[in-house]
């Protein structure tokens, strides 16, 4: 589920909803277990400065399901039981700045924010595996079709 609680950046929600859920898909994930929120720049920064201790608006965050005090990676989803990965924030003003840095199309940012935000869900973390997240991302990106 993706829902838009931002009016700043127009985003066309179907080809979104559309993305999250093959991508949901390809990592394993359940149905409904992931919601994407899309929040303002002043909302992101104040959970970034809550949740992470850091100051100002980032692009993305992800919040890990407490219902099961499992991941996908650990083991969770494959065990059978019913597994709701968590929650996704995203600031669309962020992303059309980065997509505007890197030269892409803000859908094409916002689909790879939804992405890298699942695989943290999932349980990667890219600040400590040594680039394991990062090239599954990159293995992802290409067999999603993500810029």
């Amino acid at each position: 589920m993706i829902v838009n609680r931002q009016r700043r950046v127009p985003v066309a929600l179907t080809p979104l909803k559309q993305f999250a859920e093959r991508a949901r898909s390809e990592l394993r994930f359940a149905d409904d277990s992931i919601t994407v929120c899309l929040v303002s720049d002043a909302e992101i920064a104040r959970m970034n400065r809550r949740f992470r201790g850091k100051r100002g608006p980032t692009d993305v965050l992800s919040f890990p399901s407490k219902r099961n005090g499992s991941t996908p990676r650990s083991g969770g989803a494959r065990r059978g039981a019913k597994f709701y990965a968590g929650d996704i924030a995203i600031s669309p003003s962020a992303a059309r700045r980065n997509a505007r840095r890197l030269d892409r199309s803000l859908p094409a940012e916002l689909r790879a924010l939804i992405l890298h935000g699942m695989l943290h869900l999932a349980g990667y973390d890219h600040e400590t595996d040594r680039g394991e997240m990062e090239r599954i991302e990159r293995r992802l990106r290409k067999r999603l079709g993500v810029d």
